[in-house]
Parts: structure tokens; C-alpha cells; sequence
């Protein structure tokens, strides 16, 4: 899915995959793959793939398309004693597969028509026809088949001059007529996969999954996407083990199979949309062909946005050239965690030695060692400015520190056990505590001069059920994750302070979780060594990743991910094919904290093994 969704795959592949894992197939007449009608013009001379009205509402089924059919067939439904259903026939049946390749495969069509092929009327004549008696025909609500997304174009002309019959105007069957667009077989399938890939499409195709493969496949949401077909068509719709007279078990096998099956139900909550790229006002193959006055820069400059995004495009491009270039054991205990001021030039690191300690890059020494109590340090992080440093302890204390004036600033008692984790964003905290809660902090600086305190005002209360241990924001500080000592995550909008989603994603502690740049995905790692990536929007679990141990921290960029092993090693790896690309030795205890700068080409790791590594890509 994840693949599908980053546009690895094409809509096609994906349909595939999903009518495997259906268990449909090709070689099961009734469990035939089932595809999309998707144009809805038969008529035009150009197929316009840039015009909505040229498809097919994906969001409906075949039967709902057609308004004045669906209402009567819903006064129907009303009036139906249980079991009610609302369509007398099935979009995918042996009949209908063998309706549209009767031109290669005749001798099925045979034998399941007794020895006769179907009236010439009724049999697969024309595009244009086929289509409008999907959506006039009372009856009639068949979805299409694979074939007409392939190259193989056989199934359309009548190659083996067969004998299907004279029409009622006395022309006879011969090869099926194409809609005008098309100017033979070859190119109406070369249209028809360009429309199924089509933008259109993409954006949309995820509406028909949902109906088809989804969650408006059975139940309330079924009944409300007017999506209901005859019980016998749904997988354990009848217990045939029940059914002792072995004539009567025999005849509804037979009904079962002939009428339609519904695939098995793969999704019970919406199924995530593809991610399609944003149309740039200035695309990068024709920015030099724009006027200036269209363009916000001038033509030889871009902007320090665009510079930053290239810059960390071509790092992550080049991850798996980073290389180890200075270490320092500088505690007595692990590393917790690591804030580097603006300019590199110190470091700041947490540890369960309950020191804060500040390491000078440049002289290579340690230059300040402050310890607020005697309980070990669990993260840190500098406020903008550089005059702050913030640290989350175990005593269920958050302390500040003054880098200016080398003293302890202000302390908040905010929690009642210890403080996990904690985030900064546009002048308000996040801590996360074993106190089962995740809390928002409104925190208005005191003079620094003067004896004046913080001013701390608690916004909002996130509750668990048990202890938080990491927490993390998306770009925009709309959305906040927090993963638990139990292995779930909850997804949480910041700005209501309510959960959109929690879900028991991990067996265990979850060690890190992160948003990816364009907030659509989520990664998490655990205890269970499990890398979970989960659509923000849907709350579904989309990809799962086993890796040989436990990751403990990581940083990714959407689809490459840098992750902190158990063992110490950093290990580079490929998302969409789950697979590790390189490993790079480190730290001899696990890798417990992670910084990455914002060019993404420099990077700093904090271990079990009481040492900093700094890391560097040399391309």
C-alpha cells in the first residue's frame, strides 16, 4: 500500500495486488479479478482525460450511478422482507467474466450456456452499449475485468470468425465496436490504462476500493453507500455446514458460484489516498521558459526554501555515504539526549548520570556539567535563541537552564512520575510522562535579568492509560503522536486536544515515533523490533518492517530511514522495499538518542556506551 500510495506502483499493479490478497483470480472464473469501469465517454471523438465528467464517479457503485434507477430500486429495497438487498444481480459472475471474452475463451462460454452461445443481443456487442445498459439496465450492475487494462486485445475482435449469431437489425456479431476515441483495439487499451493511471484516478481510486475491498463492503456503511447485494454473495453468508441434505447444499454451491461472490473484505476503515504530487507553479523542466513577471524570484535566484528542500534531497540522496568522524565518551551512564545550538559549535547531551553536559566542538572539551538532582536526565532541547536549554528529568521535574548566565533558570513541577520526553514548539511545551499523560505548556519567559521566573500555564491534558515514553509533532504543530509503554500509538489533535487514533500498533515499549515531512505518514519503532508506518489520515496500518533487533531512535525522510540499533550500529533503510542498505558501526551499547541538522548532513548519536559519535556525509 505504501508503495501504491508514493507512486512505486501503478493503480493497476495495485488493483492486482489487492484482488490476490481478495483471493481472486485469474484461473477461477467465479473469483475473477474485478476492475473499475472508469470512462464514462463513449461517445466523443478525443477522450479528454483532463475533464472530470470524462469518468466515472468512483465513489459509487455501478448500480448507485444512475439516479432514477437507484430510486426505484431502493422503494424495492424498503419494501423487501429480510434479508433485503438491493441488487438482484452481482457486478462480478462466471457469466459476466465469459461475457466479455466469448472471443477467446468460446468453449466456456458452451458449456455454461449448455452448448449455446447467449442470444446475439445480448451478447458483448459494443463499448457504448455495454456501458449505457450498466447504467440504465435494471439488472445489470457489472464491474469490468483486468483484460481491459492490458496489452493482449484479443478479447475484442473475433479472431476465430465464431458464429455468434445475427443481431435483431441483422447485422452480425463480429468484432466489438470501439467508441470513436479509439482508433482499434490496440488503442483503446493503450487509452483506457492511460485513464485508469490518470490523475483523475488516482485521486479518487481509493472511493472504489472502499466500496469494493473496504469497509462499505458489509454493515451501516454499506447499506448508506447503497452498496447491498443478495446475501449468498457475501463470504459466510450462508453456513453450508449447516445444511444436512446434501441435494439442497449441492444446489446452493451452485447458486453461490454462478450468481457473484463478493471479495473477501480486505479494509474496515477507509482506505487511505494515493499522494499526488503538487503541481509547483514553477516546475523545475520549465522554470527557465517562464516569464518574469509570473515568477516570484528572478530568474537566477531561488529561494532559500528551495535551496534548503534540494539540499535535503540530495543528503538523504546520499545517506548511505555518512561516515563516523569524531567520538567522545563524555558520562558516566547512557546518553539520553542531544541539542545542538544554531551555529554547531555546542552540543548539549542528557544522560542517566543525571548530568546535562555542554561539549565544545571546536576545542573538543567538555565546557560545562550541571546536575539538577540526583535522578538521571531523559531528553533535552535549546530554545530558539540559544539562551535556554530545557531538560526533562526522572524526578518529574523540567528544568531550564540559562547557557548565558550558567545557572539553573526555572524548574516545573508538571508531572507524578518521570518525564519521558519533551518537544518545543512555537513557544509551547510538550512532555510526555510515565504518569500516563502528555502535557501542553504555555511557557512566557521571566526578565532573565531579574528574579522573575516562568510563567507556565498548563493548556491541555493528554490521557493514556499508561506510560507515555516518546513523543513527537508534525511540521506544522497541528499534530502530535505519543507511543506508550505498551506498545500503542495515539495520533492527537493539538489544536481540540483530542485523539484521532490509537492504535495498538507495538508488542512492548515504543522506542521513537516520528511524522514524515509532508505529515501524511507516520513511522514508529518498538521493543517488538517492528518499524510501523501508519496513513495520519485513516489510522491505518499501511507497511510493517521486522528488523533483527530493537531500533531505539531513528530519523527518516519519508521513504529512507536512519535508525540507531540495539547492538550500536546505525542501519540505512530502504522503506518501500524493507530492507536494510547499509550498516555503519558505532556505539558498543544500543544507540539511544539521535540529532539530525536541518540540511539532514550532519548527524550526532548518543549511546549506551556513555559516548557521542558525530557523523558526516562526505559526497
Amino acid at each position: 500500500m505504501l508503495q501504491w500510495q508514493r507512486g512505486h506502483i501503478s493503480n493497476y499493479q495495485y488493483l492486482l495486488h489487492l484482488n490476490n490478497l481478495a483471493d481472486r483470480s485469474c484461473n477461477d472464473l467465479s473469483q475473477y479479478p474485478v476492475f473499475p469501469w472508469i470512462i464514462a465517454d463513449y461517445s466523443s471523438s478525443e477522450l479528454d482525460l483532463t475533464k472530470p465528467e470524462t469518468f466515472r464517479d468512483l465513489s459509487k457503485p455501478i448500480g448507485a450511478l444512475n439516479k432514477e434507477r437507484l430510486d426505484r430500486l431502493l422503494t424495492r429495497y424498503q419494501e423487501m422482507p429480510e434479508p433485503k438487498f438491493m441488487y438482484g444481480s452481482h457486478y462480478s459472475s462466471p457469466g459476466y467474466v465469459l461475457f466479455y471474452l466469448v472471443r477467446v475463451a468460446p468453449e466456456y462460454m458452451l458449456c455454461l450456456q449448455n452448448g449455446k452461445f447467449d442470444h446475439a443481443d445480448r451478447t458483448f456487442n459494443s463499448l457504448a452499449e455495454t456501458w449505457k445498459n450498466c447504467l440504465d439496465g435494471a439488472t445489470d450492475f457489472k464491474e469490468l475485468i483486468p483484460e481491459f487494462y492490458e496489452n493482449d486485445s484479443s478479447f475484442l475482435v473475433n479472431s476465430l470468425k465464431l458464429d455468434l449469431g445475427k443481431r435483431q437489425g441483422g447485422k452480425m456479431v463480429d468484432d466489438v465496436e470501439l467508441p470513436p476515441w479509439a482508433s482499434g483495439p490496440d488503442d483503446f487499451l493503450w487509452k483506457s490504462r492511460e485513464a485508469l493511471e490518470s490523475q483523475y484516478v488516482s485521486e479518487h481510486l481509493h472511493e472504489w476500493i472502499d466500496i469494493i475491498f473496504g469497509y462499505k463492503q458489509k454493515g451501516s456503511e454499506a447499506v448508506a453507500a447503497q452498496n447491498v447485494f443478495h446475501p449468498l454473495t457475501y463470504e459466510g453468508g450462508v453456513d453450508l455446514n449447516s445444511i444436512m441434505d446434501p441435494n439442497e447444499k449441492v444446489a446452493l454451491l451452485t447458486q453461490i458460484l454462478e450468481f457473484g461472490q463478493t471479495p473477501k473484505q480486505l479494509f474496515t476503515i477507509p482506505h487511505p489516498r494515493r499522494i499526488m504530487p503538487k503541481l509547483k507553479s514553477l516546475s523545475r523542466t520549465s522554470s527557465h521558459n517562464v516569464s518574469i513577471t509570473e515568477s516570484p524570484v528572478s530568474p537566477n535566484e531561488e529561494s532559500f526554501e528551495d535551496l534548503t528542500e534540494e539540499s535535503i534531497t540530495l543528503a538523504w540522496n546520499n545517506i548511505t555515504k555518512l561516515k563516523l568522524d569524531e567520538q567522545y565518551k563524555i558520562h558516566k551512564e547512557a546518553i539520553t539526549g542531544i541539542a545542538v545550538t544554531c551555529n554547531g559549535s555546542s552540543v548539549f547531551t542528557t544522560s542517566q548520570d543525571s548530568t546535562l553536559k555542554m561539549f565544545s566542538k571546536e576545542s573538543k572539551t567538555i565546557q560545562r556539567s550541571v546536575s539538577f538532582s540526583n535522578m538521571a536526565l531523559s531528553s533535552c532541547l535549546i530554545l530558539p535563541g540559544d539562551t535556554t536549554v530545557i531538560c526533562s528529568s526522572w524526578d518529574n521535574h523540567i528544568y531550564f537552564y540559562s547557557i548565558a548566565f550558567g545557572r539553573q533558570q526555572d524548574i516545573l513541577m508538571g508531572h507524578d512520575d518521570a518525564v519521558s520526553k519533551i518537544c518545543w514548539r512555537d513557544g509551547r511545551l510538550y512532555s510526555a510522562s510515565w504518569d500516563s499523560t502528555v502535557k501542553v505548556w504555555h511557557c512566557a519567559p521571566g526578565e532573565t535579568l531579574s528574579s522573575k521566573k516562568h510563567h507556565f500555564e498548563l493548556l491541555a491534558e493528554l490521557e493514556h492509560e499508561v506510560s507515555v515514553n516518546t513523543i513527537n509533532l508534525n511540521a506544522a504543530n497541528t499534530i502530535l503522536v505519543s507511543g506508550t509503554k505498551e506498545g500503542t500509538i495515539s495520533v492527537w489533535d493539538v489544536t481540540t486536544a483530542t485523539a484521532l487514533h490509537q492504535l495498538p500498533c507495538h508488542s512492548g515499549t515504543v522506542f521513537d515515533a516520528a511524522f514524515s515531512p509532508d505529515s501524511r505518514h507516520l513511522l514508529s519503532t518498538g521493543e517488538d523490533c517492528c518499524f510501523k508506518v501508519i496513513d495520519v489520515q485513516t489510522g491505518m496500518v499501511i507497511s510493517s518492517v521486522t528488523t533483527d533487533e530493537p531500533q531505539r531512535c531513528f530519523k527518516w525522510d519519508g521513504n529512507t530511514i536512519l535508525s540507531g540499533s540495539q547492538s550500536g550500529e546505525l542501519l540505512i533503510w530502504d522503506l518501500l522495499g524493507g530492507k536494510v542498505t547499509e550498516r555503519l558501526k558505532g556505539h558498543t551499547g544500543a544507540v539511544m538518542s539521535m540529532w539530525m541538522n536541518e540540511q539532514c548532513n550532519s548527524i550526532i548519536t548518543g549511546g549506551e556506551d556513555k559516548q557521542i559519535i558525530f557523523w558526516k556525509l562526505q559526497y
